[in-house]
């Protein structure tokens, strides 16, 4: 799969690479919003993953414009923070999130997360 990682910090996004690249995943990195949203025309990935708290365009905003997009609101958005309250996983899902990670995650986590929703994408082809 081809997985995306939106994050303004260097050492969540070295860690989820080498993690995703261990299990074999291309792994696709972004600074923020802004720049995922172009890489996101030019790489489709299968998944993306998003931080909340980023500079100039945050994880929801950016969320919300790839959900809103005919093109990309098919593929499953989740969002990654370290806050853990309702009303943030709550704003997660209205502006179209497919899931909620609290940081820290582990590596099984993300792959539990990946996975699940690989399934998800094969069920829906058969």
């Amino acid at each position: 799969m081809k997985v995306m990682l939106i994050d303004d910090s260097k050492t969540i996004r070295k860690s989820v690479e080498l993690y995703m690249r261990e299990s074999g995943h291309d792994v696709i990195l972004a600074n923020d919003g802004y720049e995922a949203l172009c890489k996101i025309s030019e790489h489709h990935p299968d998944i993306i993953f998003v931080d909340i708290t980023m500079p100039r365009l945050d994880g929801y905003q950016t969320c919300a414009l790839i959900k809103q997009n005919h093109r990309y609101k098919s593929i499953p958005v989740l969002m990654l923070s370290s806050k853990s309250g309702l009303f943030d996983k709550a704003k997660g899902r209205v502006v179209g999130a497919d899931d909620y990670l609290t940081k820290p995650f582990t590596k099984d986590s993300l792959l539990e997360t990946i996975n699940k929703f690989s399934m998800n994408e094969n069920l829906a082809v058969i």
